[in-house]
């Protein structure tokens, strides 16, 4: 699953593949942006924030948010694709590589000095270079919702989705329906700096530091299993802003309280 530390080896990677080379192929495969071409354009960069892919290209960025089930992956010119080409969403090529999304949901193409309105809105990064803790917590703190939720809502603080908040949250002991304005909201988020930076550079995340299949989870996706600390059956419940928008939670009723 797509989250903060996925994109940002994401980025890294496709910076490594394109930046200072020429763009020798360009395809968008949505119809809005069907026609844009930038054939000839330097790729100047490519960075994340947050969950959203930045790749500057000339005067212009494209954006990307990976959602699901989307994934950059590079190929060198003339490699046969690892996915099928009908879900290729946007493809970058060089005269030595193919930089090629495949079911991204969500892309844009604007100049790269209106870039602030696609991800202005999103709070401090995790990963990112002017991450700011303090004005994370003041954010988490403000929030008068369920702390499950505010720690998803992108504006307070970017790059977790729901996998670290279920797995965060039992580390620091908190209920999911805690309302955030009620826990140390400091401490979370220091919990949560150092949980995505121990995961940054791994192919395969783990929250307990055992890297053995089941048991790199404490809490996510393990319903009616037993705790791994006490031994209590994991429950699950959904929690969200909005019916819409609910994530299914998972907690230890005697772990976190």
């Amino acid at each position: 699953m797509p989250e903060g530390d996925t994109v940002f080896r994401t980025a890294r990677r496709l910076h490594e593949a394109l930046a200072g080379a020429e763009v020798a192929r360009f395809d968008l495969r949505v119809p809005r942006y069907a026609t844009a071409d930038l054939t000839g354009e330097v790729v100047h960069e490519v960075v994340p924030r947050g969950k959203h892919l930045l790749m500057r290209i000339g005067a212009f960025t494209l954006h990307s948010h990976l959602k699901m089930e989307g994934r950059w992956l590079v190929f060198r010119r003339g490699e046969r694709w690892r996915s099928p080409a009908f879900q290729a969403r946007a493809i970058v090529g060089t005269e030595q590589v193919d930089a090629v999304g495949f079911e991204i949901a969500m892309i844009d193409l604007v100049p790269t000095v209106e870039e602030d309105a696609l991800v202005g809105h999103l709070g401090p990064d995790l990963l990112g270079p002017d991450w700011d803790p303090t004005e994370a917590a003041r954010r988490i703190t403000a929030d008068d919702r369920a702390v499950h939720v505010a720690i998803l809502d992108q504006r307070n603080l970017a790059g977790l989705g729901n996998e670290y908040a279920n797995e965060l949250l039992f580390v620091r002991g908190i209920l999911p329906t805690t309302p955030a304005a009620d826990v140390d909201a400091a401490g979370l988020v220091d919990t949560a700096a150092r949980m995505i930076a121990a995961n940054r550079d791994r192919a395969s995340r783990t929250f307990t530091g055992d890297t053995r299949p089941g048991r790199q989870n404490w809490v996510y996706r393990r319903e009616r299993k037993p705790c791994l600390r006490c031994g209590t059956p994991i429950r699950r419940t959904e929690l969200g802003a909005s019916a819409t928008s609910e994530r299914i939670v998972f907690w230890c009723p005697v772990c976190q309280r």
